[in-house]
């Protein structure tokens, strides 16, 4: 399978995302200090905060690397959407851990997401999502403004998943 968009690699760039697609950037404080990121880096990079947030994961490697093919599964029965990807970029630096994936064939929608935790240096520890997608089938195009909706309320599931694991890991005892 390969990529069902030409601009692979693109979350990664400091430029502009991709013309002609819907965007998403969603940046949430998730917590404080080196503790709290690794703790956040950990749980996006190993699928834990997808798997949190209700999604169901299916990946070739149990951490996301460059390559590396996951089907991310919502809902159940006839309302459950299937949506095959592979990860195009990762990162793990002293500051910033995360990843990007692309569509693949089969996915309801064309384009890309990352998912990235970074440690400010005033302590903050921040986690981004930014995407840039489009309809890839005629189901999400009959959704219209549904699906960028979703993608925001989805954003801002994750992050509040990622800060309830941050905090209770980093907690003692935790």
């Amino acid at each position: 399978m390969s990529f069902t968009y030409p601009e692979v690699g693109a979350t990664a760039g400091t430029g502009p995302l991709p013309a002609g697609y819907h965007h998403l950037h969603h940046r949430t404080t998730v917590g404080r200090g080196p503790e709290d990121f690794a703790v956040a880096g950990q749980a996006v990079t190993t699928w834990l905060m997808h798997r949190a947030a209700g999604v169901r994961i299916t990946a070739d490697a149990p951490n996301a690397t460059a390559g590396t093919r996951v089907t991310c599964t919502i809902g159940a029965g006839p309302v459950r959407v299937t949506a095959p990807c592979e990860v195009v970029w990762a990162v793990d630096e002293p500051r910033r851990a995360g990843f990007a994936y692309g569509t693949l064939a089969g996915h309801p929608e064309c384009g890309e997401e990352s998912f990235v935790v970074e440690l400010a240096a005033d302590g903050t520890v921040r986690f981004t999502v930014t995407a840039f997608s489009r309809p890839g089938t005629l189901l999400t195009r009959l959704a219209g403004p549904l699906v960028p909706l979703f993608q925001r309320l989805y954003a801002r599931h994750c992050g509040r998943t990622l800060r309830r694991i941050t905090a209770r890991r980093a907690a003692p005892g935790g």
